[in-house]
């Protein structure tokens, strides 16, 4: 049933009439604000004002108690009373405010913009307390809930809060007084939840702004502050970086020997951060290797050593000489010519 104007005005008529006995001035401060409140009562659900609100009569008796006016029993209650007028004030502010607003968003009222954006809130009413309860059961503050650290349990849990979030929200006309109230309650808890979560994220995104991620590898790695690597030749490698088998970059130490105003310098170069502090100095690079049979230009092991402190130039090598054929020379006795005969 559709709310009309002239259903408005009867009764707020009706509201007056009840409170008749009152003094005009009393009586016009309690209903200054009702024509808007009501409005905003129409809008909200269907249903005729009478079933929403109860009879006008009844309304009229909420605000004179509400006031304090003619009750003179409740003198004790006068305070909770003004509370609850000036409330209702409030509320009637509200409406107005609701009513200025809806121009600036091409709609009659703010409250009819923000009724189309009903289902949107009921989806992420359903993500921030399946967050909430993941945060709750030792998960993570991350994007997937993940309540006792599992994907597939907070992928199930995220699809229930979900649908009963939108089951609540089409429901929620149905709710008595006070199941409404834990239902604004909860759902303003969700929106401190969702802030916080915000937040978080936002600092987690600017602290890993070198692309690193910390990599947990045991409690005897927090004082590391630099690392050093070498390879099989005992020789320091410079500029090395060090990955998991994921592929993930493996950070561990801070740059504290550079400059403070360029910490990012040795991070985009790699381990170490301090080469000029290795532990270990670095090993001389192999020389070229001795052709053999030279004996590394060493004199021969027992060749004895020169004396008098004098350095040869040269050392002296014999030289064999061959040995000539001597050939007899003749003597001087001739031999006698054997007779003739």
């Amino acid at each position: 049933m559709t709310v009309t104007g002239q259903d408005i005005a009867d009764y707020v008529d009706r509201v007056r009439a009840a409170l008749a006995d009152l003094p005009p001035a009393v009586r016009d401060e309690l209903t200054e604000d009702l024509p808007e409140h009501l409005t905003e009562v129409a809008a909200e659900a269907d249903g005729s004002l009478v079933d929403r609100l109860g009879e006008p009569e009844a309304y009229a008796a909420e605000l004179r108690a509400a006031a304090g006016a003619g009750d003179p029993a409740a003198g004790g209650r006068g305070l909770d009373r003004r509370i609850a007028a000036a409330r209702h004030r409030v509320r009637a502010r509200l409406s107005g405010l609701d009513a200025r607003l809806g121009p600036l968003l091409g709609y009659a009222s703010a409250s009819e913009f923000l009724r189309l954006l009903r289902p949107a809130w009921w989806v992420l009413r359903g993500y921030l307390a399946a967050a909430l309860l993941s945060a709750i059961l030792g998960g993570d503050l991350t994007l997937l809930p993940r309540p006792f650290r599992s994907e597939v349990t907070g992928l199930l849990v995220l699809i229930a809060a979900v649908l009963t979030s939108i089951w609540l929200g089409r429901n929620a006309d149905r709710l008595r007084r006070w199941p409404r109230r834990l239902m604004h309650a909860g759902a303003l808890v969700l929106v401190v939840f969702g802030l916080v979560l915000l937040v978080n994220l936002d600092e987690r995104s600017q602290r890993d702004e070198f692309g690193y991620q910390g990599v947990s590898v045991g409690d005897r790695y927090d004082s590391v502050q630099d690392v050093y690597v070498y390879d099989s030749e005992g020789r320091l490698v410079e500029n090395a970086r060090l990955f998991d088998q994921n592929g993930v970059p493996i950070r561990l130490g801070y740059p504290w020997c550079v400059d403070p105003a360029q910490p990012d310098a040795a991070l985009r170069t790699g381990y170490p951060f301090c080469p000029e502090l290795a532990p270990f100095r670095s090993r001389p690079p192999a020389t070229a290797p001795v052709p053999p049979g030279t004996n590394g230009g060493r004199a021969p092991a027992g060749t004895p050593a020169p004396s008098g402190g004098s350095v040869p130039t040269a050392a002296a090598t014999p030289t064999a000489v061959p040995s000539a054929t001597v050939t007899p020379a003749p003597t001087g006795t001739v031999p006698e010519p054997s007779p003739t005969r």
